[in-house]
C-alpha cells in the first residue's frame, strides 16, 4: 500500500476535531505575545501620564530661568546705555550753559536714573497693592 505524501491527510490541514485542538493551541501559543503587549501598552501610557507632566515642568523652569538672566542681562545693559546717553546729553546741555565742572553730569545722570527707576518701583508697588473692583 503506497502513501501519497503530494496530499495532505484530513487531520493535518485541521478538518477533522484536531482543528479545535490546533486552534486553541495556537491562541495558547500566542498568550506570551499578547501579555507582552498588554504590559507594553500599560507601561507607555504610565509614562505619558507621569513623565509627560514632569517634562513640560522641566522645561518651563529651564526656560523661564533663562529668561529671567537674559531679561535681568538687557536690563542691565539698558540701565548702562541710559545712563551714557545722558551723562552725554548733560554735558552738552551744561557746555550750552556754561557751567561745566568736573564730575556734575555724571551725578546729574545718577539722579535721573535713579528718580526713572524710583517713580517705576512706586508705580508697581502701588499697582501691587490696588485692590481689585468688586
Amino acid at each position: 500500500m503506497a502513501v501519497d505524501l503530494s496530499q495532505p491527510s484530513a487531520a493535518a490541514n485541521g478538518s477533522t476535531s484536531g482543528s479545535l485542538k490546533r486552534t486553541t493551541s495556537a491562541s495558547s501559543d500566542d498568550w506570551p505575545a499578547q501579555a507582552a503587549d498588554t504590559i507594553v501598552k500599560v507601561v507607555g501610557t504610565v509614562r505619558d501620564r507621569t513623565t509627560g507632566p514632569a517634562i513640560t515642568a522641566s522645561r518651563g523652569a529651564v526656560y523661564g530661568t533663562l529668561a529671567a538672566i537674559l531679561g535681568v542681562t538687557a536690563l542691565v545693559l539698558l540701565s548702562i546705555v541710559a545712563v551714557r546717553a545722558i551723562v552725554l546729553g548733560v554735558e552738552a546741555l551744561l557746555d550750552v550753559l556754561d557751567i561745566d565742572r568736573a564730575g556734575r553730569s555724571v551725578w546729574i545722570a545718577h539722579l535721573l536714573v535713579g528718580l526713572l527707576f524710583s517713580l517705576a518701583g512706586l508705580a508697581l508697588w502701588r499697582k501691587a497693592w490696588a485692590h481689585p473692583a468688586r
